[in-house]
């Protein structure tokens, strides 16, 4: 059942929005400082390519370099990315079929706004951490 979503899901909304994580993660790595950031760009990228079955958790670890990192990547492109969650999710509410699908994108407005802290884990495993 996952595999039917993940399908549908990367025709409706996820080829998009793949690629605008990792054109935001593409300019984020213009700069040295930027890496960690575009990075961070590109692994949410592939969790916005094939969502379903897989979770995001909070790392216990994560500290005060992971607010001031946030801040930044909320002011860098963070806000932007989450627009285009709402735009889409909105969009694909529109239809019956497309509201899971809604929902999935309104699921990811927070790991779009304030990625670092959180890690991306298989459901099946919600509480594991590396």
């Amino acid at each position: 059942m996952k595999t039917i979503l993940n399908i549908i899901w990367l025709i409706l909304s996820g080829l998009w929005l793949f690629l605008a994580y990792c054109l935001a993660g593409l300019i984020l790595c213009i700069t040295i400082i930027g890496i960690p950031f575009g990075i961070a760009a590109f692994r949410i990228a592939v969790y916005a390519l094939w969502p379903f079955g897989y979770t995001t958790v909070e790392r216990r670890d994560a500290g005060a370099g992971s607010f001031v990192g946030n801040v930044l990547w909320l002011i860098l492109a963070g806000w932007w990315l989450a627009l285009g969650h709402i735009v889409t999710g909105i969009a694909l509410c529109v239809t019956i079929i497309g509201i899971p699908f809604g929902i999935a994108n309104f699921k990811m407005i927070p790991i779009s706004l304030l990625p670092l802290g959180r890690e991306i884990v298989p459901t099946d495993q919600p509480f594991a951490t590396r």
